[in-house]
């Protein structure tokens, strides 16, 4: 089995409300009380449920509090696109068998843009200015 050289820490799965609170924390410009994501959040939910939910990916490390005052302010760890991230080489690792194989049936998945941001993505790893072709 080829793995990733790169170590990376387990990915926490997230049920839906998990996920809905990370949505509002990476949408937000600045870090939220459990009250601004409660009213963000604008469902029937109580603010101890909220505070829970807001725990629980502290738990996971996927948000960081800070104190304000008697009470915390929330903000993600990481950017979504970290963590999309990893939940793509956390879902390579689980599929078992060769990654390489993975990569190539989900770059063979994507439409025109994906495949040219993937390209770009690549090139730039390699060191080439974006949109070199070698032998053009």
């Amino acid at each position: 089995m080829t793995k990733s050289s790169t170590p990376r820490h387990s990915t926490p799965r997230l049920g839906d409300l998990e996920r809905a609170v990370m949505n509002v924390l990476w949408e937000a410009h600045a870090p939220l009380s459990v009250r601004n994501v409660l009213d963000a959040l604008a469902g029937e939910l109580a603010y101890t449920t909220v505070m829970t939910v807001l725990d629980r990916l502290g738990g996971k490390e996927m948000v960081v509090r800070e104190r304000d005052g008697r009470a915390f302010r929330y903000l993600p760890a990481q950017t979504r696109e970290q963590a999309t991230a990893e939940v793509l080489n956390a879902a390579l690792d689980e599929a078992g068998g060769d990654r390489t194989s993975a990569l190539v049936h989900f770059a063979r998945s994507v439409g025109a843009d994906e495949a040219a941001a993937l390209r770009a993505a690549l090139e730039e790893i390699e060191g080439r200015p974006p949109g070199h072709h070698p032998g053009s």
